[in-house]
């Protein structure tokens, strides 16, 4: 019997640090390209919006800029709506999101490819049962077409798109449960986030247990919450971007158990991109969180 280990496990990038940089274009994504070639990853996680044109010359382009830095593109950190109790507005999240499955086929390497799906906001008034039907629908829509296209889809359990007024519907871990034990396909898969946990009042560990069967995509990150807030603050929150409660930093540093999450990615044999969410206190931090998670993947037989 094979050992278990992370040899294929590989690590990418995801500016969140930048998100509104890129967003706007004060800075390019071929800036983002060049500076990020500095932090020794082996790919970068892409956002809809960092993506000006969405014609394959400017495709090309940006894959060219990247290969020039032998960096991958593997992964696209999409964030669908599907909780709108509008149907046509619901459909309109599918559509876009079959854009960005277009977009990830000729972006992203053959061997692995994703495309993040999440629940949608949770709307003051939606039912359990509305939000999460609503949720199973829209996925199951996507799948066939997905898999044409040789693009995974990872469900995040998440806490809040930055630019949505109101958290995730699917943050606690009951409801994303309930989500992803209904979608069956070898095209559908979680993208896991210890800190998100965290931020639910959750334990990631409990979490990862839970879903460690079905990770296919990871996202690495330290958070912890400012002095004088509580985790209630965060789910209070209900303006545009992320809570003043939160606080990011180098990863390894802070709440989570990145031994024992290794432990548990080793024993799973995971072997696809685990991604830095990471930058909110400059590319230095960044870089040191890289620094750390190839430190990890040596240690736990990757790398």
């Amino acid at each position: 019997m094979l050992t278990p280990s992370l040899r294929d496990a590989r690590i990418a990038a995801f500016p969140k640090g930048f998100m509104d940089e890129l967003t706007s274009g004060k800075l390019t994504l071929f800036e983002w390209i060049e500076m990020a070639s500095t932090l020794g990853v082996d790919g970068l996680e892409l956002y809809p919006t960092f993506l000006k044109q969405d014609n394959e010359e400017y495709l090309q382009a940006v894959i060219a800029a990247a290969s020039h830095y032998q960096l991958e593109l593997p992964m696209m950190c999409s964030s669908p709506d599907f909780t709108n109790p509008d149907p046509a507005q619901r459909d309109a999240e599918v559509q876009k999101m079959r854009r960005m499955i277009d977009i990830m086929a000729l972006l992203g390497p053959t061997a692995f490819r994703s495309v993040r799906v999440l629940s949608g906001q949770n709307r003051p008034g939606i039912a359990r049962e509305d939000g999460i039907a609503w949720t199973i629908e829209c996925i199951q829509r996507l799948i066939p077409y997905a898999e044409t296209r040789n693009v995974h889809l990872v469900m995040e359990n998440h806490y809040k798109d930055g630019y949505w007024v109101y958290p995730e519907f699917a943050q606690s871990t009951d409801v994303f449960l309930a989500i992803i034990s209904k979608i069956s396909s070898p095209w559908f898969g979680v993208n896991f986030d210890p800190s998100n946990a965290l931020l639910a009042g959750e334990d990631p560990l409990m979490v990862m247990e839970q879903v460690k069967d079905r990770i296919m995509t990871i996202h690495a990150s330290d958070r912890y919450l400012k002095p004088g807030y509580t985790l209630d603050d965060l789910r209070e929150y209900t303006v545009q971007g992320y809570s003043d409660a939160l606080a990011h930093g180098v990863i390894g540093r802070g709440l989570n158990d990145y031994d024992a999450i290794f432990s548990n990615l080793r024993d799973i044999g995971f072997h696809r991109w685990i991604s830095i969410e990471d930058g909110i206190n400059g590319l230095e931090e960044m870089r040191q969180s890289a620094d750390f998670l190839r430190a990890q993947l040596a240690a736990w037989g990757g790398g």
